[in-house]
């Protein structure tokens, strides 16, 4: 029941908080110019990962997708915690991700995982930043390698 209140809430909160905090321009791809990426890459596995999880694309957004396939991280609510726990852990500062994991409260015996989460991040080479839509062709193995993304 938890998981559905804290869903509901992303779900309202998500045009706000794009129209406040997200003055990026879309990528204007879709999913097809996603899989049609070199193999390998993470336009490939962004592609991939949409399909798989029968996701549209978020303009402006598009970067979180991003973050779910270049960290390997799941999408269920607590797999979406930590990934943000993660990427403060990489220096990441944002509304969204103080938002996020403010929900972690509601998930006290996962507070370890958390906190595991957050120390990988801060061994990990800073990517948080990056412009995701010129790296789309990078091999993704190769940037998690050099990032030192686990």
């Amino acid at each position: 029941m938890k998981d559905y209140i804290i869903e509901l809430i992303y779900k309202t909160i998500k045009k706000p908080y794009q129209l406040l905090f997200k003055n990026k321009t879309a990528w204007n791809l879709n999913i097809s110019d996603y899989i049609n990426c070199p193999d390998g890459s993470i336009g490939k596995h962004l592609g991939l990962f949409l399909k798989k999880n029968n996701y549209s694309i978020q303009p402006q957004l598009e970067e979180h997708d991003v973050f779910h396939v270049i960290t390997n991280s799941g999408t269920t609510v607590k797999e979406e915690i930590k990934m943000q726990f993660y990427l403060l852990g990489n220096g990441k500062r944002s509304p969204f991700v103080f938002i996020v994991i403010s929900a972690g409260f509601f998930y006290p015996l996962n507070y370890t995982e958390f906190i595991e989460s957050y120390k990988k991040g801060t061994k990990a080479n800073k990517f948080y930043h990056l412009d995701y839509s010129k790296l789309l062709t990078i091999d993704l193995k190769d940037f998690q390698t050099t990032f030192n993304i686990k």
